[in-house]
């Protein structure tokens, strides 16, 4: 645990290092109760001149030696993590050995225990607990690293690059020695020891060149790989194909990690990944895992260049790599699946996750300004919301300039650390266009507010839509600028089908994109022959939320005729987000007409697809409602979201009852689009149906449970039947699930997540649930099934004496002493404590301040603890 005041770290003041690493050989021996970390670094100066003392960082470090040169250096100092010895050569070889003990690392970063293996977690500054280092991603070197261990505990020695050596050492233990000859910052090191089974397979790059892919599990869990796998494959073809990357090692590996603090890792050539991530079989796993796992794979090879071979000047850059490799990984799942499902639920992610954040206390910019933990920046801001600049980007330029401009990005800096500016200026350099302007999307947090009016003018044939954008204060930013913010748009006619556009504003007509620059932005369409009905930010253009006042009639041709796919689902979504509005002012007023019409042409639509249809019929999250509403009472937003749902699964029972059985299936389990999609249709269908209250819906759900011969329709009869008020009947099936499940950790994971997020779960059940033997308060994975499933249980999490804040907080601060990085995630579901009624405002308030008392809080949660109460 870190003792020093916490210091803030700000992008302004950023300069280089005063010293490079050109190289480093590690040799890492590890032993039952220690390991012994040997490091040789060969360093040179970072200009001329007078040498200023050598600062490297290291935590937990317990010297045995330091030498420069061959000779043994006393005269140093260590205190506050840094390392500081006086060179007396601008080139030179440091030198360490120091003693650490991983099998106590249960913040899981650097060198640790997972199970019987050990692992590294080096990103974002974790290398610094494995030996000293500037720690810091502009510190660019090649890396030999020998392991040395116990050849019958761990006959599996892995590190990044290329294996040159391995052999016996006597006394049962052996080594191996890997080569990695590109350069790397210390984040993208990897370390693995384990007894560890290994599926084999092959590549074929574009160039000719066979690459070597393996993946490693333990044993248990071997015949888990191969969806990993053909994954993997699938990858490395479209990335080449669809940006030119081929795959520059003759080795890919990947290993399977029970204990990991984030979903994986891209370390070059080594990956490695949180079990939960990469294994898959269809009888554990459902399709959500399925398309999860594919993503991730892909998301972490597709870093090989955007992350790795291109790498981040500074942590401030973060979004450099991981925006724009969310960017292509979400591009990659559109052309392997379905593309409008695809954009439907990310954008339905950044709604329910990233617009919170950005309206909340920790509020920040795609590109931070400052941080205390860089840990915390690891956020949907960064991520997601930096995905879709980089898709902004995309829109403006079109497809092929930008092809251009990332192979000019690539093979510009390649093997260099950069920033978002110079990936930026690669697209200016293609496209001839400015965008000064637009990267006030990474500099400027928030998410804007884009108020749409309109009027029409038959006589002269003229439609006109004024734009006015306001982006509101965010901490640290009163004042917002205007944004580039880019409309694709259509203007519908009576029947739905689009009209021909000419208009006095900046249209792309190739693209359909009108581009918006000012606060308010005015544009005539002329020769318009019928008062249209304006189609705007079809395919979620840009990341703002849209204010406009249409008609009822309007809306509804939106919802039923739109021919863009995603416009016309935003449309049924905001028509079901209204009248959970109105019912939340005015319950007794009853479900309007509208609602029954679009379901039913829903549901009747023979041309949607069934992955369409079902997120046609989601209600919006209690999330969106919250997040357009001023003063949050969440009893009210359970009543109103439960009377649309209750009047929507009695008014329609018939049809749910028949959906449900129409879409079963004997045939045996396929992860595609069209399956997933029968299979997400059919547990949709099956949840209104028990909320109708039908004895034959809990019988079918049970049946559905027990007959089930993968995942996917497993978890679909027991939600249902947990949806319902027949507890003898959910413990029937939860104790069975566990006598048949209990050695898959998987599926353990997914047992405790299903009760922490029932319906009307307690903090006592809770408690309960954390005293059984499948949980272990030390791998995060379970953690997060239990805590974070609760802090999503949203009639639960919000109890009316607030014991599900203090729950949480306790939680907080008893994960601060083992794992700071996962106790600091659950901060964020206090951290909108000023927008509910005050009972409850002052309930969050309270648990918050409770961890602010707590003694020796890490860096991690103080940061976050004091913005949200600031």
């Amino acid at each position: 645990m870190r003792t020093e005041t916490p210091v803030t770290i700000r992008l302004k003041d950023y300069k280089q290092p005063d010293y490079w690493i050109r190289h480093a050989e590690l040799t890492i021996r590890i032993f039952d109760h220690f390991t012994q970390v040997e490091s040789h670094l060969t360093i040179e100066q970072n200009g001329t001149g007078h040498l200023p003392p050598l600062v490297l960082d290291g935590v937990e470090q317990d010297i045995k030696e330091i030498e420069l040169d061959g000779e043994l250096v006393e005269n140093f100092s260590y205190e506050n993590d840094r390392l500081t010895v006086q060179p007396v050569k601008s080139h030179f070889v440091f030198k360490a050995v120091t003693h650490i003990n991983p099998n106590e690392n249960t913040s899981l970063e650097g060198l640790y225990k997972s199970g019987t293996m050990y692992c590294t977690q080096c990103e974002a500054e974790g290398f610094r607990k494995i030996t000293f280092y500037l720690d810091r991603p502009d510190v660019m070197a090649t890396f030999t690293t020998r392991l040395e261990a116990d050849k019958a505990l761990y006959p599996v020695l892995l590190s990044n690059g290329n294996p040159i050596d391995q052999g016996d050492l006597g006394d049962n233990r052996h080594f191996a020695v890997w080569d990695d000859p590109f350069v790397k910052p210390a984040y993208l090191f990897a370390a693995v020891a384990g007894d560890l089974a290994r599926q084999d397979d092959t590549f074929v790059t574009q160039s000719g060149r066979e690459v070597s892919l393996r993946i490693f599990a333990e044993h248990h869990n071997a015949h888990k790989t191969q969806f990993a796998l053909e994954s993997l494959k699938r990858s490395m073809k479209w990335d080449e194909e669809r940006f030119g990357r081929e795959y520059d090692l003759d080795i890919f590996m990947i290993v399977a990690s029970d204990f990991f603090n984030m979903g994986a890792m891209e370390n070059k050539g080594l990956n490695i990944f949180n079990s939960a991530a990469v294994l898959a079989s269809e009888e554990t796993s459902s399709d959500d895992r399925f398309d999860r796992i594919e993503a991730i794979v892909a998301h972490e090879y597709f870093h090989n260049w955007s992350g790795n071979r291109v790498t981040c000047r500074d942590w401030f850059q973060l979004s450099l790599k991981e925006g724009f490799t969310v960017y292509r990984d979400a591009e990659f799942t559109s052309d392997m699946h379905d593309r409008t499902v695809k954009r439907i639920k990310d954008v339905m992610f950044l709604k329910n996750h990233q617009f919170p954040e950005d309206g909340g206390p920790s509020a920040h910019p795609v590109q931070p300004q400052e941080y205390i933990e860089i840990n915390n920046f690891y956020t949907v801001t960064v991520y997601e919301k930096g995905a879709e600049v980089v898709g902004m980007l995309h829109t403006l330029v079109g497809d092929k300039l930008f092809r251009k401009g990332s192979d000019l990005y690539f093979e510009r800096f390649d093997g260099m650390a950069v920033t978002t500016d110079d990936f930026v200026a690669c697209m200016t350099e293609v496209s001839g266009q400015d965008f000064t302007q637009f990267k006030r999307w990474y500099t400027q947090a928030g998410t804007p507010t884009v108020r749409v009016t309109e009027h029409y003018d038959a006589e002269n044939q003229q439609y006109k839509l004024a734009f006015q954008q306001h982006c509101k204060p965010t901490p640290g930013q009163t004042e917002k600028l205007p944004f580039v913010i880019p409309v694709r748009m259509a203007l519908l006619n009576s029947e739905g089908q689009d009209m021909p556009i000419t208009c006095d504003g900046e249209f792309n007509e190739q693209t359909q994109v009108l581009t918006l620059r000012e606060t308010t932005t005015e544009v005539v369409f002329s020769n318009v022959s019928e008062k249209p009905v304006a189609s705007l930010f079809r395919d979620f253009s840009a990341p703002v939320r849209v204010h406009f006042e249409q008609s009822q009639e309007d809306r509804l041709l939106l919802a039923l005729r739109d021919g863009n796919a995603f416009n016309r689902f935003d449309a049924v979504q905001n028509i079901y987000l209204k009248e959970m509005l109105a019912l939340l002012n005015q319950p007794e007023q009853g479900v309007s007409e509208v609602i029954d019409q679009i379901v039913k042409a829903s549901i009747e639509d023979a041309d949607l697809s069934n992955a369409m249809k079902s997120v046609m019929l989601t209600l919006p999250s209690y999330q969106l409602l919250m997040d357009n509403v001023d003063v949050v009472d969440p009893q009210r937003l359970i009543a109103a979201r439960e009377t649309l749902k209750k009047h929507l699964a009695v008014q329609f029972a018939e049809q749910w009852a028949a959906m449900t059985q129409s879409l079963a299936s004997a045939d045996d389990y396929q992860f595609n689009a069209e399956e997933a999609g029968r299979r997400e249709l059919q547990g949709l269908a099956l949840s209104y149906w028990v909320n109708s209250g039908s004895d034959d819906a809990l019988s079918y759900a049970e049946a559905l449970y027990r007959a089930a011969h993968n995942q996917t329709d497993r978890l679909n009869g027991l939600r249902a039947v947990l949806e319902s008020d027949e507890t003898e009947r959910q413990q029937a099936l939860l104790g069975h699930f566990y006598r048949h499940w209990h050695n898959d950790t998987q599926m353990i994971e997914t047992w405790l997540s299903m009760q922490a997020t029932a319906d009307g779960v307690t903090v006592e059940q809770l408690h309960s649930l954390m005293e059984h033997e499948a949980f272990d308060i030390k791998n995060p994975n379970k953690v997060r099934s239990v805590v974070g499933g609760f802090a999503m249980n949203f009639k639960s999490f919000h109890d009316e004496q607030g014991a599900g804040y203090q729950f949480v907080a306790d939680m907080i601060v008893k994960l601060n002493a083992i794992n700071p990085q996962i106790a600091a995630r659950f901060v964020k579901v206090l951290e909108s404590w000023r927008k509910f009624t005050p009972m409850r405002s002052e309930q969050m308030q309270a648990a918050l301040t409770s961890i602010l008392a707590a003694s020796d809080l890490s860096p991690d949660v103080l940061e976050l603890t004091q913005k949200a109460l600031a």
